[in-house]
């Protein structure tokens, strides 16, 4: 007989369950709710709550609004968010992560007690994703972005550094770049790297692999623009290699399905339960005709 199980441990973290609960709230009030940028990182969960009335803007859309409700997401924003804000009058439901909003005043707090000093912040994390932008706006965009190894040419020899991390980003990868880094740095300058991976996604990070290698098959439900997903993804396959990913149940390729007994199905931080029991509902669908 198939067997099918949903891992519990995946779906929505913290910040992402009350960044979608805030926007429910708010929806069901009847009034124009705008978010900045997906309010998540899955398409299918972001089209939901569209149909719910939400309106999704980029940063362009939200300089040019006015006397508007603006929901920003769990990711974090800049201070150039909120000073626009503030300058339009716009009334803003702010839902960035506890996590990463500590975050934020822990790279301020540092970038203002050594901006006169021959110092610089390296930020751990991938260019361009939505929570970095919100912590080099930190200190004005002087905040040095590295993912990966050449990244690191990027940054000065000669200046004390200090290192931080994308809270979504893998535990193991950010204690091989600060390696990489104070290995860089020239002896008799200070180097302190402070870790700052969320503990909920580094956990997940072990549990998914034990998951992933518990079955025969594996379905890993997620959007294409999570960065936590590609990670969780990557442990899945390196530990079993029948695991693919996928971002609804119309992506399952259901012959997969017709040669095992046990089948494991999981997801990203972004990732809904109701989407993981979908694709469940799915296989299971298939296998009883």
């Amino acid at each position: 007989m198939l067997k099918i199980e949903i891992d519990e441990h995946s779906g929505f973290c913290f910040g992402v369950t009350t960044a979608i609960k805030k926007a429910e709230e708010e929806l069901n009030k009847g009034e124009a709710l705008y978010c900045l940028g997906d309010i998540v990182h899955n398409s299918i969960e972001c089209d939901r709550l569209e149909k719910l009335g939400l309106i999704t803007i980029n940063h362009e859309e939200f300089a040019k609004l006015h006397n508007a409700k603006v929901l920003l997401r769990a990711h974090g924003e800049p201070p150039a968010t909120y000073e626009t804000a503030k300058r339009n009058n716009l009334e803003i439901i702010d839902a960035t992560c506890p996590v990463v909003l500590k975050l934020q005043q822990r790279i301020n707090k540092k970038w203002q007690e050594t901006n006169n000093e021959d110092s610089q912040i390296v930020i751990y994390g991938q260019a361009g994703h939505a929570e970095v932008l919100g912590l080099v706006g930190q200190t004005h965009g002087e905040a040095i972005v590295v993912e990966k190894k050449p990244h690191i040419e990027n940054i000065a020899k000669d200046k004390n550094t200090y290192i931080y991390s994308q809270t979504t980003k893998s535990l193991e990868g950010y204690k091989l770049i600060v390696n990489e880094i104070t290995a860089h740095i020239n002896e008799g300058k200070r180097c302190e790297s402070f870790n700052t991976v969320c503990g909920q996604v580094a956990n997940r990070l072990n549990g998914i692999g034990e998951f992933a290698k518990s079955h025969e098959l594996i379905f890993f439900v997620c959007g294409k623009k999570s960065s936590n997903g590609r990670i969780l993804f990557d442990e899945c396959k390196k530990m079993n290699p029948r695991s693919y990913q996928i971002e609804g149940p119309e992506d399952i390729d259901l012959k997969l399905t017709l040669d095992v007994e046990s089948i494991g199905i999981c997801g990203a931080t972004s990732t809904p339960k109701w989407l993981m029991e979908n694709c469940k509902q799915t296989i299971i669908n298939y296998n009883n005709k």
